[in-house]
């Protein structure tokens, strides 16, 4: 790449130094190469750009790798201080729940007694 930039730089040295000889077809020459050095600068400037951003990238993930490590005791310590806690409301509330199953079990039951009963 570094070999047809100074070949370019050399032709359009080249196509302007001699302007006393320009004739058409040098002026079109100088043109092509005029254009051709615009869209390798502007390719150059994209792929820096994608490398850029792509480099952002990886930077944003690193940083989001080292913000969980960070987190990951922190939730670890939380779970483990919520699990007596949970398991504490489960102890309390089991027997409420129970109740209210065997409540509504016997709703049903009697429900299902009058239905037996009218069916007959």
């Amino acid at each position: 790449m570094k070999f047809s930039l100074a070949a370019l730089v050399v032709v359009l040295a080249l196509a302007h130094g001699s302007q006393a000889a320009q004739s058409p077809e040098v002026e079109k020459l100088a043109q092509y190469f005029q254009d051709l050095s615009a869209q390798l600068t502007s390719t150059t400037q994209e792929l820096v750009q994608k490398i850029q951003s792509e480099t952002f990238l990886e930077d944003g993930k690193a940083q989001l790798q080292q913000i969980q490590a960070q987190l990951e005791p922190l939730a670890d310590n939380m779970q483990a201080q919520l699990k007596p806690l949970a398991e504490n409301m489960q102890a309390q509330l089991k027997p409420l729940v129970d109740n209210v199953q065997a409540q509504m079990e016997d709703l049903f039951r009697k429900v299902m007694d009058q239905i037996k009963a009218l069916g007959q």
